[in-house]
């Protein structure tokens, strides 16, 4: 791909600023912040999936060496729940009545993992051999740990006993009565049932928080890795705690990744937060690799069984969708919403007249599931690209000349999908075809042979996907120009490592002739801006940075205006270049930090933006892949991987090619190797990096990577967002091109998600 672009401003391949210093070992993460009166916090967790419980005695554990504090449920009784921030309409019009987690539990546990005490000790080992200390007499229950049997009706324990059923909600997209006339008169019908793996998000960082109390002003600071520090603070103050949120400051320092399960407010933050407040002291807790998997929410976790009613051309004519979805034992932040996110994009890339898509989750005993990199929409790709794929195989078309058939084409633009989306453009036939191309699709027959004459097998298979993200709402943007010339962006976005520093960088170069490296990117921090909305649903630089883009404006004619005034000239006259401001033909200029003192007020230095957007953004794409299967193992290894997306203006190439590659090995991970599993008791089998398989580095290809770009029309620089959409893509196409070797091979038309070498294996040899 070769783009003509500025050296730093919008478009170019810009180096990320942010690196260095993260490279050096110079990045501050809340694990490294220490205040020197510290202490550290361990919470205590359940070993048991359902059980009650009566602490019989904390005496040994209080006088154990080191403990100043333990906290359980009947110490806490005026602090709030962690609550649930998403209800949704059932059919009949009501919303499902709520469970959320206490911040420690009340007698009963509902999943291995559950929080029962804390206890806060100079050291953690300290913490952790007092946590041994502490009596307690535990009466088992039977688990409800499966989302199948479960959603069969099957005979099993309810998780809330009070409220009589396991069921969380029902949720109805589309009309069902002509769905099902449409599949009365079909001339052919397909179905398919599949299962969307529970993930565990595993990001490099594991959670920790650092809470603080100033008696004097009585108020909080609690600082902790997040994907917004307001969102953090506005369940803290008005949920837990129910104060006035500017008595809670809450700072996010760097971050080691988050993929949507760092945005929600968790129950360590209370309790570092009140033990603080009760014993006049910093407490911090650093999270384990093993309380990660117990204890932060996970993705996914839905089956879904899914038809298509056609003509006697092979034209969708209807869609029907039935998802079962997990919750856990608790309702996370916004878990119940995230298969409703599947729902409004159920239809996918294809004109699809009629839908009938109904929703049932329910409790189990296990960890709650919330937003994982796509939150739902990967989902939706899954369910359609899968059943779109076997559609063709079954009417003798290929996977191309079905799709091509079904497409949205160009001039039904803007396009109101049955999930209520509004489609503002899109191209799919032009980046499939290219995909194709790139891919060299027609020269798969003779690579086939060749993987054949060396025993293995070879399949290929493609996805068409679009996804819903940055969607409406705005993030307002703050620049301030400093006395010493530099600039500060202060913005409520929250970078967990995709680069917002650089990339908000290059909007502010593009408006304004500043160095990079004068250029200073402030977020996380709630005393510092008002307010934000965080990083999720990839909003971060389609909503971000056009406000970014038009504070950069705002700054600019300010700047050019006093320099006017300065070098008696006309504003525009004059131009910002090289961190100065130049009358146009002269050599005449004023540096930054000239106009910075020659300003009459410190409103003539601050710029302030918040672009307000109507619609989402709709980015699109295909994904090609090819694979080989070693029959005599059952491994699966990725033989080439093209991608051809529709990502609207590009602002970083290279940045986003980042967040390309690691969506794709999230999905491959997804696809071959990742798996959460629960025993019949409910304990966690996969709890640690030894059981649970991420992807490696060894097992990826070289990735192709090209764009096809159409510019957004609902956003104000044709921006789509692009952090989601790998994972959402790379799935079904992963999944088909496994389909479509195992059917070459042996006529197999079906395996699900992860296609682990023994699943293969078995498959291959009639097990």
């Amino acid at each position: 791909m070769t783009i003509a672009t500025p050296k730093f401003g919008v478009g170019a391949s810009a180096l990320r600023k942010e690196d260095l210093p993260l490279l050096k070992g110079e990045g501050s993460y809340t694990s490294d912040i220490a205040r020197p009166d510290e202490l550290r916090g361990y919470v205590l967790r359940s070993p048991h999936a359902a059980a009650t419980f009566e602490i019989m005695s904390l005496d040994a554990a209080r006088e154990a060496p080191g403990v100043h504090l333990i906290l359980t449920a009947d110490d806490i009784p005026d602090l709030g729940d962690v609550p649930c921030l998403a209800r949704i309409v059932q059919p009949d019009g009501s919303k499902h009545d709520v469970r959320n987690a206490p911040v420690l539990c009340r007698g009963r546990v509902r999943h291995v993992g559950d929080a029962v005490a804390f206890i806060v000790a100079d050291t953690q080992d300290q913490a952790e051999d007092a946590a041994e200390l502490i009596e307690l007499d535990w009466q088992m229950e039977e688990a409800n740990v499966s989302l199948r049997a479960v959603a069969a009706g099957d005979a099993v324990p309810l998780v809330w006993p009070e409220l009589g059923t396991n069921l969380v909600y029902e949720h109805q997209t589309g009309d069902p009565a002509p769905v099902a006339e449409a599949f009365a008169k079909a001339h052919r019908v397909t179905e398919i049932a599949l299962v969307n793996n529970r993930l565990v998000a595993n990001y490099m960082e594991p959670r920790a928080a650092l809470g603080e109390w100033d008696a004097a002003s009585k108020s909080f600071t609690l600082t902790s890795g997040s994907q917004g520090v307001h969102g953090v603070r506005g369940s803290l103050a008005g949920h837990v705690f129910r104060m006035p949120p500017d008595k809670i400051r809450v700072i996010t320092p760097d971050v080691g990744g988050g993929f949507g399960t760092k945005a929600f407010n968790y129950r360590e933050y209370p309790l570092v937060m009140e033990a603080a407040r009760r014993l006049g002291r910093p407490v911090k807790w650093v999270s384990s690799r093993a309380e990660h998997f117990l204890a932060d929410s996970h993705g996914r976790d839905s089956i879904v069984h899914a038809a298509v009613a056609m003509d006697e051309d092979g034209k969708i004519t209807a869609l029907r969708i039935r998802m079962d979805a997990n919750m856990g034992a608790y309702l996370s932040q916004y878990g119940p919403m995230i298969p409703t996110m599947a729902a409004i994009m159920a239809t996918g890339v294809y004109d699809i007249p009629l839908l009938d898509m109904h929703i049932c989750a329910f409790y189990t005993n296990t960890t709650p599931v919330d937003a994982y990199r796509g939150a739902g929409r990967p989902e939706a790709a899954y369910a359609i690209e899968r059943l779109v794929d076997k559609a063709a195989r079954e009417t003798g078309l290929s996977p191309a000349e079905f799709r091509r058939r079904n497409f949205i084409r160009p001039e039904q633009f803007p396009y109101k999908t049955q999930g209520g989306r509004l489609y503002d453009v899109g191209e799919f036939d032009g980046h499939m075809t290219k995909a194709m191309e790139l891919a060299d699709w027609d020269g798969f027959a003779a690579r086939a042979d060749q993987s054949a004459a060396r025993g293995l097998i070879r399949g290929i298979g493609m996805s068409t996907y679009v996804e819903a993200c940055a969607f409406a709402g705005s993030e307002p943007a703050k620049l301030r120009l400093n006395g010493d010339g530099t600039i500060t962006l202060f913005i409520g976005t929250q970078t967990n490592g995709q680069g917002h520093a650089t990339a908000y960088s290059q909007f502010i170069a593009d408006k304004i002739g500043i160095d990079f490296d004068k250029i200073i990117v402030r977020q996380g921090d709630t005393a510092e801006l008002e307010r934000g909305g965080g990083t999720g649903g990839s909003r971060s630089i389609p909503l971000g940075g056009v406000s970014v883009a038009a504070a950069s404006e705002g700054l600019a004619e300010k700047m050019k205006r006093i320099a006017g005034d300065e070098l008696e000239a006309a504003a525009e006259d004059i131009e910002l270049v090289a961190g100065e401001a130049r009358v146009v033909g002269t050599d005449q200029a004023l540096s930054f930090a000239g106009i910075a003192a020659a300003a009459k007020s410190e409103d003539d230095l601050i710029s302030v933006s918040d672009i307000v957007q109507d619609e989402a953004t709709y980015p699109n794409g295909t994904h090609i892949v090819e694979v080989e299967i070693d029959p005599d193992t059952g491994h699966v290894d990725i033989a080439s991987y093209q991608v051809v997306d529709d990502f609207g203006l590009t602002v970083n190439p290279i940045l986003l090619l980042g967040q390309v590659h690691g969506g794709i090995v999230q999905g491959i991970g997804q696809c071959l190797n990742e798996e959460t599993v629960y025993s019949p008791e409910g304990q966690l089998l996969t709890a640690t990096l030894m059981d649970y398989g991420l992807p490696r580095a060894e097992g990826l290809p070289f990735f192709r990577f090209d764009t096809r770009n159409v510019p957004s029309t609902t956003n104000a620089l044709g921006i789509k967002g692009a952090g989601e959409a790998a994972t959402i893509g790379s799935c079904p196409a992963v999944m088909n091109a496994v389909v479509d070797a195992l059917f070459r091979a042996r006529g197999i038309d079906h395996i699900d998600m992860p296609a682990t070498p023994q699943k293969v294996w078995a498959l291959l040899n009639g097990g």
